[in-house]
C-alpha cells in the first residue's frame, strides 16, 4: 500500500500511484482530473520520444483529454455521480477505433486515418468519463511479438532500453511500466496482451471469447482476436475490465451473459482449497532458467497459502503453435483485403503507369503500405486457403483446435485454474529475432492455447531473472465465462510475491528521466 497522499503538485508522485489510488484520491477532491491527467502528459513528454524514448505513443491526445479532465472536474464539483473511474487517464492500443482520433493499426496503409466511429471498448471509455492520453504503438495490425514491426518505429522496453517490450501491445505494456498511463487498454489474439505484460512486469488480462466487444477493433483473426485490460495491478486491470466487457449488440460474437464480478474477485486474496492445474506441456522445455525458478517459486508461495498443485497433462497443447500460425494467416489474409486504396486509407499509383487499373493501384497500395510480417502472413494464410490445400492446413488446423479444447475440457474437471510461465524467456535484444520469425513466433508457445479454446488468461509478474535482471511472466488459465477466477488467484498471488519480495515489481525497475532520454 502506498504512504500518505503526495501534494498535488508533486507529478511523480501522481503517475506512481494505481488507478484505484487515482479515482480515490479524485473522489475525495485530493487532486483533480486535469493535474492528474497533466502528469502523465509530462511524463509522457520527458520519457517518449527521441532516439532513446520509449515510444510507446504513435499519438498523444493531451487537448482532448485535458478537456474531459476538466469537464470532470467541474461534474464533481458539481456534485453529480460519476463512474469510479471518471478522471483517471487511460492509453488505447491503436488497433481500436477513436472517433476524431487517428487509428493506424501501426501501418502505413492507414496512416492519417481518422475514423468516424468509436470502437465499443472506446465509446465505453469515454461513458465513464476517463480521459483518453492518446494510442500506443503496436506491431503492424498486431502481428509480431516485439513492437518491431511497426510501421512507425519499435517501443522500448522501460527496464532496458535496448530490449523489446513484447508484441503486438508492446505500446501499451511500456507506457504502463514506463508510469506514462495508470491504464491501457490492449488485445489478445495470441498473447498480444500477455506475452508484452511478462515482459514488462505489468498485468494484462485476455477475457472470455465475447466477454469485451470487438467491434471496432480492427480484425487480425477473427475467431482469436480479443480485446482486454492492463494495469500495473490485477485491481486496478479489474476495475478496468469491467468497463470495457459487457454485451454488445453491434457484434455477433458478444456473450450475453452477465459480467463476472472481477473486482470483487480481486479483492478475495484466499487460496486455501483451490486445485491449481501446472500444464506439463508448458512449465518444462524451453524455458530460461530464472523463468524457470520464478514460477516454481509462485507455486510454491500458492502451496504455502492453502492451495493445492495438480499435475495436468494437455497433450495437444504440443501442436498449438502450428495450428494457430494457420488459421491466424487464412484469417489475416481474407480480413486485410479490404485495404485496397478504394475506399480509405492509404493509395499509391503505380510507377510508369499513365492509366492505372484498380487492381494496379491495389497492387502498388498493399506493396508500399504492408510491411514485411504482413505480407509474409497473408501469403501462408493465401496459400493455406487456396484449393486443393484448405482441408490439408486450414482444416487440419480447426481439428487440431477442437482437440486443445477438449484438452481445456478434461483439466478443468481436475483443477479450479491452470498456471505457466507466460513466456519462455525475459525480453530479447531489438533486432534480436527479426531475421529469424519462427524463433518470434515462439515467444507465444504459451499463450496461444487460450486464444484457440477462448478461455481468459491472466500474466501477472512473478518476480525478477537471475541472468539477466528483468521480469518474468506467471499465467493463469480459468475456464470460459469463469474470468473471476483469474482475479481471485492473481491477486492472492499478486499479494504474497510483494510481501515476499516487500513491495511491487516495479519499484525494482530503472528510473527513466528526460535526461536519460537522448533528443
Amino acid at each position: 500500500m502506498s504512504s500518505a497522499t503526495p501534494p498535488a503538485d508533486d507529478s511523480r508522485s501522481l503517475t506512481r500511484r494505481t488507478a484505484a489510488e487515482l479515482a480515490q484520491m479524485l473522489r475525495t477532491r485530493q487532486v483533480s482530473s486535469v493535474e492528474v491527467v497533466q502528469a502523465h502528459l509530462d511524463r509522457i513528454h520527458g520519457t517518449d520520444p527521441g532516439e532513446r524514448g520509449v515510444h510507446a505513443f504513435l499519438h498523444v491526445s493531451a487537448d482532448s483529454a485535458l478537456a474531459t479532465a476538466a469537464a470532470v472536474d467541474r461534474a464533481r464539483a458539481a456534485g453529480e455521480q460519476l463512474h469510479p473511474l471518471a478522471g483517471v487517464p487511460v492509453a488505447v492500443k491503436d488497433v481500436m477505433t477513436t472517433r476524431g482520433m487517428p487509428t493506424t493499426c501501426g501501418s502505413r496503409i492507414l496512416d492519417g486515418w481518422i475514423p468516424p466511429y468509436d470502437a465499443t471498448v472506446v465509446r465505453n471509455l469515454r461513458d465513464a468519463r476517463m480521459p483518453i492520453l492518446g494510442k500506443t504503438n503496436m506491431d503492424e495490425f498486431a502481428m509480431g511479438s516485439s513492437t518491431e514491426h511497426s510501421a512507425f518505429g519499435p517501443t522500448r522496453n522501460p527496464w532496458d532500453l535496448d530490449r523489446i517490450p513484447g508484441g503486438s501491445g508492446g505500446g501499451s505494456a511500456a507506457a504502463l511500466a514506463a508510469f506514462q498511463a495508470p491504464l491501457a487498454t490492449g488485445s489478445d489474439t495470441g498473447g498480444s496482451i500477455r506475452q508484452p505484460a511478462a515482459v514488462t512486469g505489468t498485468v494484462g488480462v485476455k477475457p472470455t471469447y465475447g466477454g469485451v466487444s470487438r467491434y471496432g477493433l480492427v480484425a487480425l483473426a477473427s475467431s482469436l482476436d480479443q480485446a482486454g485490460p492492463c494495469g500495473r495491478t490485477v485491481l486496478d486491470t479489474a476495475l478496468l475490465h469491467e468497463v470495457m466487457a459487457g454485451h454488445d449488440p453491434l457484434d455477433s460474437t458478444s456473450l450475453t451473459d452477465d459480467v463476472p464480478d472481477v473486482v470483487g474477485a480481486a479483492r478475495n486474496r484466499d487460496v486455501a482449497g483451490l486445485r491449481i492445474g501446472v500444464i506439463r506441456e508448458l512449465s518444462g522445455d524451453g524455458c530460461q532458467p530464472g523463468v524457470r525458478a520464478r514460477f516454481d517459486e509462485a507455486t510454491a508461495l500458492l502451496v504455502e497459502a492453502g492451495a493445492t498443485l495438480v499435475d495436468v497433462e494437455c497433450p495437444s497443447f504440443t501442436a498449438a503453435l502450428a495450428a494457430y500460425y494457420l488459421i491466424l494467416p487464412s484469417e489475416a489474409s481474407s480480413n486485410l483485403a479490404k485495404f485496397d486504396a478504394m475506399r480509405y486509407g492509404l493509395r499509391v499509383r503505380p510507377e510508369k503507369v499513365v492509366d492505372p487499373t484498380a487492381e494496379q493501384v491495389m497492387a502498388a497500395t498493399r506493396a508500399a503500405g504492408f510491411g514485411d510480417e504482413v505480407k509474409r502472413r497473408i501469403i501462408l494464410g493465401t496459400y493455406a486457403l487456396s484449393s486443393g490445400y484448405y482441408d490439408a492446413y486450414y482444416g487440419s488446423a480447426q481439428k487440431v483446435r477442437t482437440l486443445i479444447q477438449r484438452d481445456f475440457a478434461r483439466a478443468f474437471e481436475n483443477a479450479d485454474v491452470l498456471v505457466s510461465p507466460t513466456a519462455p524467456t525475459t525480453a530479447f535484444r531489438l533486432g534480436e529475432k527479426l531475421e529469424d520469425p519462427l524463433a518470434m513466433y515462439l515467444n507465444d508457445v504459451a499463450t496461444i492455447p487460450a486464444n484457440l479454446a477462448g478461455v481468459p488468461a491472466m500474466s501477472i509478474p512473478a518476480g525478477i531473472a537471475d541472468e539477466d535482471d528483468l521480469p518474468v511472466g506467471f499465467q493463469i488459465l480459468a475456464p470460459a465465462r469463469a474470468d473471476d477466477r483469474l482475479y481471485h488467484v492473481g491477486a492472492a498471488l499478486e499479494t504474497l510475491l510483494e510481501v515476499r519480495r516487500g513491495g511491487p515489481l516495479l519499484d525494482r525497475a530503472p528510473e527513466i528521466s528526460s535526461a536519460s532520454v537522448a533528443r
